[in-house]
């Protein structure tokens, strides 16, 4: 009986970049060894398999498409190649496959059916933006999306200040790009002034821009121009 494929998690730039500087050329490398795709985007999974092999015909690979409306009946179906024995790359849109990704339902279906399960280095937004921010890099939590509606998003942020100092906790969370400055202004509005508010925009990019200052400081003004640009927020009281 053929054993199974390996399932390789490949992770993505957070931007135009040089690959040279996200990805080890070990990634690349067995990146190019791979025929089979599962994707959350095919257009922008082309681009940059095009970028890892501009001389590879990227319509001879076969891409799946993974998304957040991929029903959980379907995940099986994804995995039918690695059952028979064939490798498969996992690609996350940006960043790392399965870390605020849907990849993650899909790679814990592969350890239920006994596929050897790889990761690859490359970037995470969440972990560069938790290096670079200063505040506690021994307990965080992640909470993706707070919620839209105003009411609904204040008590959220004043519960994650409250996490934040009982528990000596970094709170990290992300808005889309649109409504960066509306949760700025929340957060700057909310929390007390002495709590430490990192932004971290457009990381890995060339206008890369992380800033660590308190509620205070960040009430003074001479805000960063942030809007619609990838953003992770970090708090920490």
């Amino acid at each position: 009986m053929k054993p199974h494929g390996t399932l390789y998690l490949i992770p993505t730039p957070l931007g135009e970049s040089d690959l040279v500087q996200i990805l080890p050329t070990e990634v690349i490398q067995r990146v190019n060894l791979l025929d089979q795709f599962i994707v959350e985007h095919p257009k922008t999974a082309r681009h940059f398999l095009k970028l890892i092999n501009p001389q590879r015909a990227v319509q001879t690979l076969k891409l799946e498409v993974l998304d957040e409306h991929t029903p959980a009946g379907e995940l099986e179906a994804l995995l039918v190649p690695l059952l028979a024995g064939e490798d498969v790359g996992l690609l996350s849109e940006a960043g790392c496959p399965a870390v605020a990704d849907p990849g993650g339902a899909l790679v814990r279906l592969a350890h239920r059916r006994q596929i050897r399960v790889v990761p690859f280095v490359g970037p995470s937004s969440i972990l560069l933006a938790l290096m670079a921010s200063g505040l506690n890099g021994q307990r965080f939590r992640f909470h993706g999306y707070l919620p839209v509606a105003r009411d609904s998003r204040n008590r959220k942020i004043l519960e994650l200040e409250r996490s934040a100092i009982a528990a000596d906790e970094t709170q990290i969370f992300i808005e889309t790009p649109y409504r960066n400055l509306k949760l700025l202004e929340a957060l700057a509005q909310q929390c007390h002034t002495q709590t430490d508010l990192c932004v971290a925009c457009n990381l890995t990019q060339s206008n890369e821009l992380v800033l660590t200052r308190t509620i205070g400081e960040w009430r003074s003004g001479n805000w960063p121009d942030m809007q619609k640009k990838p953003t992770v927020f970090l708090l920490h009281g």
